[in-house]
Parts: C-alpha cells; sequence; structure tokens
C-alpha cells in the first residue's frame, strides 16, 4: 500500500467512522431524504478529491455539509421564469416556454416564435441594466445566481431580486402578447 492508498484508506475509515451522526445530521437539517443522500455523497467525493491532509476529519465533514447544504439552499431559492406563473394565471407558461425554445413543427409555430422572441427583446430592452442582466445572465445563458454574483460583485438577494422584478414585468408583457397572437 502507498501513501496515497494509505491516506484514503485512513480517511474512508474516519468517514465511516462518523458516517450516522453525519448522516443523521444532514437529515435534521434537509426536508427530502434523496437530498440527505445526495448530501453525504457530495461531501464524501469532496473529501477524496482533498489534496493536503485533513487533520480532524469529523469537523471538515460536517462543515463541508453545512456549507453544501447553505448552497443548496441558495440555489433552491433560484426561481426560473417558469417559478414565476401560477396555475391561477390565465397563461399557460408551458406553451410559451414551448414556443420560446421548442422546435416549431409549421409555418404558423415558427412565425410566432419568431414573434415572440421579438418581444422578447423588446421587453428586454426597456428594464433596466441591472434586471436585464440578471434576467439574461441566468435564465439565457445559464448562470447561476452564484456564479453571477461573483462576477458582478452584487449580493445573491440583490440578483434575486432585480430577476424577481425583471420575470413579473416579462411575464405580464409575454402573457399580453401570447394572448393577442393566439386568442387564448
Amino acid at each position: 500500500m502507498n501513501n496515497g492508498e494509505a491516506g484514503e484508506s485512513l480517511l474512508m475509515s474516519a468517514l465511516n467512522a462518523c458516517r450516522s451522526r453525519l448522516k443523521a445530521f444532514i437529515r435534521g437539517r434537509t426536508s427530502v431524504r434523496d437530498d440527505a443522500d445526495d448530501i453525504l455523497q457530495e461531501i464524501t467525493w469532496q473529501l477524496m478529491k482533498v489534496e493536503q491532509p485533513v487533520e480532524n476529519v469529523a469537523a471538515w465533514l460536517f462543515r463541508a455539509a453545512r456549507n453544501e447544504m447553505t448552497d443548496r439552499a441558495r440555489k433552491k431559492r433560484e426561481v426560473p421564469l417558469s417559478g414565476y406563473f401560477t396555475d391561477d394565471d390565465d397563461f399557460v407558461e408551458d406553451e410559451v416556454a414551448e414556443t420560446l425554445f421548442g422546435v416549431p413543427q409549421t409555418p404558423e409555430e415558427e412565425y410566432l416564435k419568431t414573434l415572440l422572441w421579438e418581444e422578447l427583446g423588446q421587453a428586454l430592452s426597456e428594464l433596466p441594466p441591472p434586471q436585464r442582466e440578471a434576467f439574461e445572465k441566468t435564465e439565457l445563458q445559464g448562470y447561476s445566481i452564484n456564479m453571477l454574483a461573483e462576477e458582478t460583485g452584487a449580493s445573491t438577494q440583490a440578483l434575486l431580486s432585480r430577476k424577481h422584478k425583471a420575470v413579473l414585468f416579462l411575464r405580464t408583457r409575454l402573457r399580453d402578447v401570447f394572448e393577442a397572437l393566439t386568442g387564448e
């Protein structure tokens, strides 16, 4: 057994020694059982990737679990555009999303898609630049709120607020256009 294998073996024995306490700790702070298992798997993977020696493996694992749960909680607060629509709206968000991002099957669908993208572009241009950036980067360019916060220096709460305001404006705008175009 070489030093790398010995170190990995020690890490795994330390992990196994505190696994039940760690699992109980995570489950007590997450509402979904699968999330707890995912978090445990993620921090186990993180532990395996650590290059420097970990003196107190148990403390490291509990800190990593807290950090992972915090990161996941923040991500869950990021609500995508579809999350802002409710059933009591007379607007079927899935149809708009399908029209914008789906593959048109008819010339009419292609035309509707073009019109909706033009309207979205126009509506985005009317937003204040910080709101537009928060929406475009998180919804259209695949950024997470945390990535955008790192890039801009703005807090995640400020970015979530900007995105929320943008979505409310865009939702109303696209709903009106979609209803006018489809007669729904």
